[in-house]
């Protein structure tokens, strides 16, 4: 297991201050190699959110030289004009599948940047759209549009829209664990009323559906949960849900409903570890936590998100090569390395891998 570097430990105080869990400037940005800094929020895509601390530094020299906060700024002005993009696209492929007689809700991205401090900061991706109507029948649809569009166990391609990827759901997420997702297919087609209903203003541009606080809290923890299981994770992942878990108001009742959920659901380990991570990494106040964090499982998982970046992008033991063959060599090296900390996602992931090739080929 990797350890932490300093430079990383300055990353970490240095985002708190950013969030605003800590007020004070913290003592380590003294020694703060800016140029280290900007390549780890690269990494982790969080480059607006460090730049929004950045801003509330004294004007005095912090030792960032004028070409770098140059570089910093121009990415920021990208990622606002990449968010005004998103949701004006946002807005528009929702009130198109309306038309159409389709009830939508829009997943993380620009409904999670409704909860940040600044959302036009925030690291953009597609658009995830899921669309009321289970997966025959929207396959069905979307292919009258897009005839080769490629499907999944949980959505299919559609067509961008002003140069903004759009991925449509007819599942909000997965588990790999046949009986766990069963439960969590259940759970979606239980509270589904209510998150194609939940609408709010997305600026001054519009408006969307978007999921509720209660189930984002069980929804965007799978989301990470399979990402970790199939590619890797960065903080940007995990700094969403802290927002979510920020936005929950902690009442005994509602919260022993969803620890129960999370158990029932396998979930309550991987909980353990993101809280431990919301802890430790963000600065959460115990108070917060959703589940006790577990130090052992969360460092396990910090290490994989540390190692391996956003979306997986920077882990150097990616090494089997892009070929058919190497991916799912890859895909078992993954599955003994995580074996040991959640043993049926990593069982279930080689049965899954050849049920899911049988389910596509169905779905053609």
């Amino acid at each position: 297991m990797m350890v932490i570097s300093k430079q990383y430990q300055i990353f970490f105080d240095f985002l708190r201050f950013c969030i605003g869990a800590v007020e004070e400037i913290p003592e380590s940005a003294k020694d703060a190699d800016w140029n280290e800094l900007y390549r780890l929020a690269q990494k982790q895509a969080l480059v607006g959110i460090l730049f929004d601390g950045i801003q509330r530094l004294p004007s005095s020299d912090m030792g960032i030289s004028r070409d770098l906060l140059l570089q910093w700024m121009a990415q920021c002005q990208m990622l606002e004009k990449a968010n005004m993009r998103l949701n004006d696209a946002a807005i528009l492929v929702s009130e198109w599948f309306g038309k159409k007689g389709f009830r939508t809700c829009i997943l993380k991205g620009q409904g999670n940047a409704l909860l940040y401090p600044n959302g036009l900061h925030r690291t953009p991706g597609d658009i995830d759209i899921w669309v009321e109507g289970g997966d025959k029948r929207v396959i069905s649809f979307v292919r009258t549009i897009l005839q080769n569009g490629k499907a999944c166990y949980h959505h299919i391609d559609f067509p961008s829209y002003n140069g903004v990827e759009v991925e449509v759901h007819y599942r909000p997420s997965f588990l790999l664990c046949f009986w766990h997702n069963r439960r969590l297919q259940k759970y979606y087609e239980r509270v589904k009323e209510e998150q194609f209903s939940h609408r709010v203003k997305l600026g001054e541009q519009g408006e969307i559906a978007i999921p509720t606080d209660e189930f984002n809290l069980i929804f965007q923890l799978t989301h990470i949960y399979a990402h970790l299981m199939n590619e890797g994770i960065g903080l940007r992942q995990l700094l969403d849900y802290y927002y979510v878990v920020s936005k929950f108001n902690v009442d005994g009742l509602m919260l022993t409903s969803l620890q129960k959920e999370l158990k029932h659901l396998g979930l309550w380990k991987f909980a353990g570890a993101v809280m431990y991570i919301m802890k430790e990494v963000f600065g959460m106040a115990e108070s917060k936590l959703i589940v006790p964090p577990n130090e052992k499982y969360g460092k396990f998982v910090l290490n994989e998100v540390l190692e391996a970046g956003n979306f997986g992008t920077y882990d150097k033991r990616n090494c089997f090569g892009r070929s058919k063959l190497g991916h799912n060599i890859q895909r078992i090296y993954r599955d003994i390395r995580l074996l040991r900390y959640f043993p049926a996602e990593a069982l279930s992931e080689p049965i899954f891998r050849t049920w899911h090739f049988f389910w596509r080929l169905r779905h053609k």
